[in-house]
């Protein structure tokens, strides 16, 4: 693949590039030929410079409109993207004008600066981007030749789209649209249906989770408290840093407080957290002065953080590719890593998903202050047996009702003993 621009092609070699990853190889040709493309790619594929490398080879230096705007769901992945940008354009001799806009930010600053010049590129929050573009009228929007919205997923989650979908109305009919996302849910075809003209779909499948150098431990929760078993857990490890993962913002707070009552070096990250302060936790965790970080999936989007020893899923994601994206936290590099996960029998779909994913699932359980493997690692013996939990339920069932056919339970023993004689032999 060529590079057009010599001083994109300097910040490349800058950054020890040898080869594009295979989201840069697919994207940048198509996106600097002006396709719209939906790009389907997890986090670390390299999808940032997939679209930052053809909007600078597109862009008129000559032209001091607004010829770009990348919008991201958080703060972190904007100033994550405004840093990448920032290093392509260091190496241009003429000054590319490139301006980050958040929520936190100096407002008053950012008005009366754009009513003096506008930025070639500009990265932010859809909520500042709308109210500077359309409530303020001080971002020209209208100039835009390149729309990008990554995390896509995320942006629709947290509640983005609408403003997503006001500001790329005031954008004009020529528009090239590049949206990233780890999944393309339903919800959100409409409007890319609406906005993009015979997109190109590149689907960049995720790395196999079996392939890394993380172990994948399931835990039980039986008849204690998953409070219980966490503590537990937390009594037998001593990670360098774990990250705790909870499906809600609520369960964070909860599950953070817990860990610090019992003496424990523990942040919270959720979406409620102020910017001042997640500004403050982050430039913490990022010296590793926190050993527990509790977080909603949403909060720690897009969040490099070194040395994560241990992923500890206090409750599956709902969306079961999430759990290859947050297992993915740990194991990087040649490190190994831990993932943990609580489960309840209400979960055999999951258990089905990974496992049909190649990712070997180790059942233990916590004794006597230890992780030990349970007996019946193989989960198809476990679900037998909950099989047949529930035939003696029906059984004892209809014994209140009616008689019982002669030798029923001689056949259901022996249905049974077969079945688990076929799981052992399966499993060998």
């Amino acid at each position: 693949m060529i590079i057009k621009k010599n001083f994109i092609q300097k910040a490349v070699e800058d950054l020890g590039f040898k080869e594009f990853t295979e989201v840069q190889n697919l994207v940048i040709p198509k996106a600097n030929k002006g396709l719209d493309i939906i790009g389907c790619s997890q986090t670390g594929t390299g999808k940032t410079h997939a679209f930052l490398i053809p909007i600078f080879e597109a862009l008129d230096l000559n032209n001091h409109d607004v010829q770009a705007v990348i919008t991201v769901p958080t703060r972190e992945l904007a100033q994550q993207i405004y840093n990448f940008a920032v290093h392509i354009a260091k190496f241009s001799e003429t000054t590319i004008d490139i301006r980050k806009y958040v929520g936190g930010g100096d407002r008053e600053k950012e008005i009366n600066r754009l009513k003096k010049s506008q930025p070639h590129i500009v990265i932010g929050t859809p909520g500042r981007i709308y109210d500077l573009g359309l409530k303020e009228n001080v971002l020209n929007l209208y100039k835009t030749k390149i729309f990008v919205i990554d995390e896509a997923d995320m942006t629709l989650e947290v509640g983005f789209l609408e403003d997503i979908d006001k500001i790329a109305a005031t954008m004009n009919e020529n528009l090239q649209m590049l949206v990233f996302s780890a999944t393309i849910p339903e919800k959100i075809r409409p409007f890319l249906r609406k906005y993009m003209n015979n997109p190109s779909e590149i689907f960049i499948k995720p790395r196999e989770l079996s392939s890394l150098n993380i172990e994948h431990i399931f835990l039980p929760i039986k008849s204690q408290s998953r409070e219980k078993v966490l503590l537990d857990l937390v009594g037998v490890l001593n990670p360098y840093i774990a990250l705790i993962f909870c499906n809600r913002k609520e369960t964070v707070e909860e599950i953070g407080s817990l860990l610090y009552s019992k003496g424990l070096n523990v942040v919270k990250l959720h979406g409620d957290i102020s910017p001042r302060q997640r500004k403050q936790v982050m430039d913490r965790i990022n010296k590793a002065e926190y050993q527990y970080i509790v977080a909603s999936d949403i909060a720690s989007r897009g969040i490099d953080i070194d040395g994560v020893s241990h992923v500890i899923n206090y409750e599956l994601p709902k969306d079961m590719e999430f759990y290859v994206h947050r297992s993915g936290r740990t194991g990087r590099a040649s490190y190994t890593g831990l993932a943990i996960s609580f489960y309840t029998p209400r979960d055999e779909d999951y258990l089905d998903f990974l496992e049909n994913k190649g990712i070997e699932i180790i059942y233990k359980d916590i004794k006597n202050g230890e992780l030990v493997k349970r007996r019946d690692r193989n989960e198809r013996l476990r679900r037998i047996q909950s099989t047949k939990s529930v035939e003696i339920d029906k059984l004892n069932l209809k014994r209140k009702n009616k008689k019982v056919k002669p030798g029923y339970k001689k056949k259901f023993h022996r249905t049974v003993q077969r079945a688990q004689e076929k799981a052992r032999r399966h499993h060998k």
